[in-house]
């Protein structure tokens, strides 16, 4: 009965707030640069459809993309990301073989951080 309670206060916070005001304005913006450049309107759309509900299920980009976007943002792809974002106070209490899962890990999520600033970058979302 509690969450119930929550998610309603939520939502009523979300209308005080101008919550599906700012959504809607943000969707129409985003829609005309997206025509005026040339990208699939319906593509943004999806994305920003994704950002809103996830935004309402309270659940925030994590620290990991954050910095391969900070780092992507400031210096572009770089051939040391790895290096870059490993840990190097935990690498360093590592077994070797755990040193290779640690390392095969971080180069999986620096790929889907990747892909998914590329994808953002490509349909030049904006929120």
């Amino acid at each position: 009965m509690d969450d119930i309670k929550v998610m309603a206060r939520a939502a009523k916070q979300r209308l005080k707030n101008n919550f599906w005001k700012d959504c809607k304005k943000n969707f129409d913006l985003n829609a005309s640069e997206a025509k005026e450049r040339g990208v699939s309107e319906i593509k943004v759309k999806s994305s920003l459809k994704g950002r809103v509900k996830s935004t309402i299920r309270g659940e925030k980009d994590d620290e990991f993309y954050l910095r391969v976007k900070q780092l992507l943002d400031t210096e572009g792809e770089v051939y040391d990301a790895i290096g870059r974002l490993t840990d190097k106070e935990y690498y360093e209490k590592l077994s070797y073989e755990e040193k290779m899962r640690y390392n095969l890990d971080l180069a999986n999520r620096y790929n889907a951080a990747l892909e998914k600033y590329r994808e953002e970058k490509s349909i030049g979302v904006k929120i």
